[in-house]
């Protein structure tokens, strides 16, 4: 998706008070299930794209969807957040969409659990579609909810590094990093400091830096969030301890907390030309697909690297694996026309052509094993490391959760305090937060 729906996405998948489905939708799920889409007939489906070239191509995957189906009309509307689409779930009525599309995978357990989207398991068995064989597996996870896949996903994101490749030769360093131990001395070799600042930032450790948040390093890892009862495991699995302690030294080695954070608060726009990693002021980012086009964009003055990123020191045979997330797509429980939905959203979504084309439109991942593979994609070699990160089975995302991201919230919270120094024993750290989170869970339902 294009940076600034990405932003806004991420922002409110950050706000743990985030109400949305707090109270029960209107709708059963297979109420709507008995219309015929032979027929003639009319739906609506809402989308959250704005950028005039998004907006565009969604529509020439609709009019490709009409021209096998020329019997369903449908009405797009788009700039449709999700505090929309619960007012309208729980509102009802003709004015209701019955396919909907959204950028926060975060809220799926919400989705789900609410009954606000349908679950479309029944659907995809009646039409002999396999998630398992058909979506890559991290996408299959962020999908579904308790046994319940009530979306299924509509493009992907794939984090990567980007790297500076003229700072690189300059450094004599031959290539990316692989671990994060290298991560460390390759991020120390690269960093020129000026006075009590940076001339060149090797790597922007901190948290409160662009992308790099505790759930995006830990793609680096194999962490358990939950247990198989639905407890917090954060605790329990050395991941998130080993993460954290990585992260703290890491911000440690390149100067302090202090000094990164002064540097930091100086560096330009995540969305604008003046991106550090577009002027040169840091010599690595992690980040998603989207900033090498917007790297370009920007005539950066130096040649741009893409690799996967680095993994943990004793996962060093996982290297190529990332960290994914992405849109998704359901159908309404509202809708009183889900059969006639379900061919739109089985269209856009399992249809190979319909994902490559919109996926060659928007620049995102495509969101099927099969749409991975096409000739028909169209890209600069450097976006396969994305699409070699969202086929990789090693790959992960954060699990779906009854109350959204607020679990990922506490987790970052708990994050920022380490690399501060405000916590310094990480174990009893990890063990509140487990504890706040597990509080939090059994609140909400």
């Amino acid at each position: 998706m294009s940076g600034n729906r990405r932003k806004s996405a991420v922002a409110l998948a950050a706000t743990a008070a985030i109400s949305l489905f707090a109270s029960a939708c209107t709708g059963q799920s297979g109420s709507g299930t008995s219309d015929d889409p032979s027929k003639e007939t009319t739906i609506t489906f809402w989308h959250g794209w704005i950028n005039p070239s998004e907006a565009k191509a969604i529509q020439a995957t609709v009019d490709a969807f009409r021209k096998e189906h020329p019997n369903i009309h449908v009405k797009v509307v788009g700039n449709m957040t999700d505090d929309k689409i619960n007012q309208a779930l729980r509102a009802g009525g003709s004015n209701a969409p019955d396919v909907v599309s959204s950028f926060t995978t975060n809220n799926v357990g919400k989705f789900c659990s609410s009954k606000a989207f349908v679950d479309l398991n029944p659907f995809l068995k009646k039409d002999g579609i396999d998630p398992e064989k058909t979506f890559p597996k991290a996408m299959n996870e962020y999908t579904q909810f308790d046994g319940v896949r009530c979306t299924v996903p509509l493009l992907g994101d794939a984090y990567g590094l980007y790297y500076n490749k003229d700072a690189f030769e300059e450094a004599g360093i031959t290539d990316p990093p692989r671990t994060w131990s290298q991560l460390a001395e390759v991020a120390k070799k690269l960093t020129k400091t000026r006075g009590d600042s940076y001339e060149r930032l090797g790597f922007m450790p901190n948290y409160h830096g662009y992308e790099t948040t505790t759930e995006h390093y830990l793609g680096s890892w194999d962490p358990k969030y939950f247990d198989a009862d639905g407890k917090s495991n954060i605790a329990k699995d050395p991941s998130f301890a080993d993460m954290l302690s990585t992260q703290k030294k890491l911000v440690d080695d390149l100067g302090g907390y202090e000094k990164l954070e002064k540097f930091r608060t100086s560096l330009g726009d995540e969305w604008g030309a003046k991106h550090p990693f577009h002027t040169g002021q840091v010599a690595m980012q992690l980040d998603g697909e989207w900033r090498l086009g917007m790297a370009e964009e920007a005539e950066p003055g130096f040649e741009i690297g893409v690799a996967p990123m680095p993994v943990a020191d004793d996962r060093a045979d996982t290297y190529g694996r990332g960290y994914l997330t992405g849109t998704i797509a359901g159908i309404a429980a509202t809708s009183q026309k889900q059969n006639a939905a379900w061919e739109l959203v089985k269209f856009m979504t399992t249809d190979t052509d319909a994902v490559v084309d919109f996926a060659n439109a928007i620049h995102n991942v495509p969101s099927t094993l099969a749409a991975l593979k096409s000739p028909k994609l169209k890209y600069d070699p450097r976006f396969k490391t994305f699409l070699d990160i969202a086929a990789n089975p090693d790959s992960t995302t954060t699990p779906p959760s009854v109350n959204g991201g607020a679990y990922l919230v506490s987790l970052q919270n708990l994050g920022f305090a380490v690399e501060k120094g405000e916590q310094k024993d990480i174990a009893a750290g990890l063990k509140k937060t487990a504890a706040e989170i597990d509080a939090a869970i059994e609140q909400a339902k």
